[in-house]
């Protein structure tokens, strides 16, 4: 089994910047992608950012320009870094981690942004 530990989220006035983190550990062999999703409340999860363990990353477009996703491989662990936030932003980001064809889930953090 895989745990993921996420910490970051908060309340942000909108312009306002957070740093979200996920941190992997336990029976970690090969991860393949590690990346982050958002449920806003009444609406289905989105993918936000992902990244390979080849460092390739893909956004969805409502974040691009503006969140960064990044990974330090050696401690198993995604970063996010979310600039210029918006309110709708405003969701529970969940992290994920991909090895083999296995998904784990981290327990979600809540993200607010409002003035």
């Amino acid at each position: 089994q895989v745990q993921l530990v996420e910490s970051g989220g908060g309340l942000v006035q909108p312009g306002g910047s957070l740093r979200l983190s996920c941190a992997a550990s336990g029976s970690i062999f090969s991860i393949n992608a590690m990346g982050w999703y958002r449920q806003a409340p009444g609406k289905q999860r989105d993918l936000v950012a992902h990244i390979t363990s080849a460092g390739i990353t893909n956004y969805a477009d409502s974040v691009k320009g503006r969140f960064t996703i990044s990974r330090d491989s050696a401690k198993n662990t995604v970063y996010l870094q979310m600039n210029s936030l918006k309110p709708e932003d405003t969701a529970v980001y969940y992290c994920y981690v991909l090895q083999n064809v296995k998904v784990y889930w981290g327990q979600g953090t809540q993200v607010t942004v409002s003035s």
